[in-house]
């Protein structure tokens, strides 16, 4: 281990942008398949991970939906969830604000309940057995229509205590925030938080539209901000917590190269970045492969790397206080290291 990465996994952290669907290993969904007698397209895991070269955002999404049909049961969807905070444990992750999309779910027949009991079970053993604490964000998906996304908000009703906010994910290209306004109007009235992909493979436009016709608290990746000067201002000066996601962008060829991320200039522009892993299983690494890689290929500093984490603790939706303690636990590291 190097001294980076070592310096790396010792800083608490959070991780705000996860959808635990994209989680799901290849060997796990096999032995879910096994479990649940479930039909796979792929032969072998290795078949599975061949399949895994992507050119864009669609080609991903294709094999994610097939992936996630391998998840029947409220086990299933607690062993996923005990699996991906098994792992993220060792990257020195202190909380995660995971995504589901209940929708790719409950379309193939799977009851909300089932989803949502799953992995409310898998949360609660993360934290007694981990220490790990965890907000859930039920996602809608964008590339369907906006009633569809009101349906599930009320097949919900029964879980807004447990759940801490909604956000928007999918295909983003021709579907722009303003399609889901009502939703998130509705969304909010209920006291949800609200985040939403935008500015991923979309345009500035949409980063704009997320903001002032949806309202979020959370921009969710948001690259293609960095293409409108005046966008960046109000970002920077409204503090606008942006979750990014680098082994993602690379995979998914919204960055040729690492190198080019724009993850160090998002900081010295002075916007709220973070570093988070997006769909771990599929693009090549978890939390802590996201920030060493990044910092590796960018030249992050240590005082860098110590604002990206204060900055997870700030852009959370932890209370005040709570934010303040795991701010105090990353000035302890950074003075013990």
């Amino acid at each position: 281990m190097t001294d980076l990465s070592a310096f790396i996994r010792a800083l608490p952290k959070a991780e705000l942008h996860l959808h635990i669907e994209g989680s799901l290993e290849p060997e796990l969904m096999f032995q879910l398949a096994r479990r649940n007698k479930v039909a796979l397209p792929f032969k072998s895991v290795e078949e599975v991970r061949a399949a895994y070269a992507f050119s864009n955002l669609q080609d991903f999404l294709d094999i994610y939906y097939q992936g996630a049909d391998v998840l029947r049961t409220e086990e299933d969807f607690r062993d996923l969830a005990m699996a991906y905070f098994g792992r993220v444990a060792q990257d020195g992750c202190r909380h995660v604000e995971l995504f589901f999309d209940p929708q790719t779910h409950t379309d193939r027949g799977i009851p909300f309940q089932v989803v949502a009991d799953g992995l409310l079970a898998g949360m609660a053993e993360a934290e007694r057995d981990l220490g790990i604490t965890s907000k859930l964000i039920l996602c809608y998906l964008r590339h369907l229509p906006e009633e569809a996304a009101l349906d599930t908000l009320r097949q919900a009703e029964p879980y807004l205590d447990r759940i801490a906010g909604v956000g928007l994910d999918s295909s983003e290209v021709g579907h722009p925030p303003s399609k889901f306004a009502r939703v998130f109007k509705a969304s909010r009235e209920r006291g949800l938080k609200l985040v939403a992909h935008a500015g991923e493979e979309g345009p500035p436009a949409y980063v704009w539209e997320a903001l002032d016709v949806l309202g979020v608290d959370r921009i969710d990746h948001g690259n293609r901000a960095l293409e409108d000067p005046r966008l960046v201002e109000r970002l920077a000066r409204e503090g606008m917590t942006l979750t990014v996601c680098p082994l993602s962008n690379l995979k998914l060829c919204v960055v040729d190269d690492l190198t080019t991320h724009p993850l160090k200039r998002m900081l010295s522009l002075g916007l709220r970045a973070t570093v988070n892993s997006d769909d771990p299983a599929y693009f090549g690494g978890y939390l802590g492969d996201n920030w060493t890689a990044a910092a590796t290929a960018v030249g992050l500093t240590r005082d860098e790397l110590v604002t990206l984490a204060r900055n997870s603790f700030v852009g959370s939706f932890l209370s005040p206080d709570e934010k303040a303690r795991r701010v105090a636990e990353i000035d302890a590291c950074v003075a013990a290291a």
